[in-house]
């Protein structure tokens, strides 16, 4: 994707739906789905992380299940920065997964531009808590499915009927590892915002 330039330190983005220069990116999703791998992936600075270890006292409260080796956990958020042009700069904001700690994404979602929710197949009703959310809330986001080992065994049809998506809503496969691959998921959350801005606006 080719973004139209705008002069330095413009506080929006003509031509592209009113884009602002920097904007607030939510990555989100369940437990163990990746968040903290893409924001680190990603950024083009060192992402600041609040990551504790998984000790005896989440036992009975974090669902380990098809995440046993996981061994951190988000305890408030992830943060990363990348420059997609010279104009647009993206302030990335990883949730935490866990129930005990979703009281944090009404902070975390204010002022933010949209969200990429991403799905493990493995645990994909892990997904719905933060579909749910943006939905109500009425924030554009997409569906990133994180292929884990490289692989997936269901088709993007499959994922958006398993979780009910709006069909408007787009989804995408990635690795949370590459940062090119997240570059991408990124552009297109930015194409789906600027188009329901567009739409909107008509």
């Amino acid at each position: 994707m080719e973004f139209a330039g705008s002069d330095a330190g413009s506080a929006s983005y003509p031509g592209h739906g009113g884009l602002p220069t920097a904007v607030k990116i939510l990555i989100a999703g369940g437990f163990g789905v990746g968040k903290t791998t893409m924001v680190g992936a990603v950024s083009e600075i060192s992402p600041l992380r609040t990551e504790e270890v998984i000790t005896k006292t989440s036992e009975g409260v974090d669902d380990l299940s098809g995440v046993e080796a996981k061994t951190t956990t988000t305890v408030a958020m992830d943060f990363g920065r990348i420059t997609i042009s010279r104009d647009l700069v993206l302030y990335l904001f990883g949730t935490p997964g866990q129930n005990r700690f979703w009281f944090m994404w009404d902070e975390l979602a204010l002022g933010a531009l949209g969200a990429i929710v991403l799905a493990d197949t493995r645990r994909l009703e892990d997904s719905f808590p933060a579909v749910d959310y943006f939905e109500h809330r009425g924030t554009s986001f997409v569906v990133a499915v994180n292929r884990f080992h490289g692989t997936c065994d269901y088709t993007i049809e499959e994922v958006r009927l398993a979780l009910d998506l709006d069909p408007r809503v787009p989804v995408v496969m990635c690795d949370a590892r590459s940062r090119e691959s997240g570059k991408l998921a990124l552009i297109t959350l930015l194409e789906h915002t600027m188009a329901r801005r567009m739409t909107a606006a008509r």
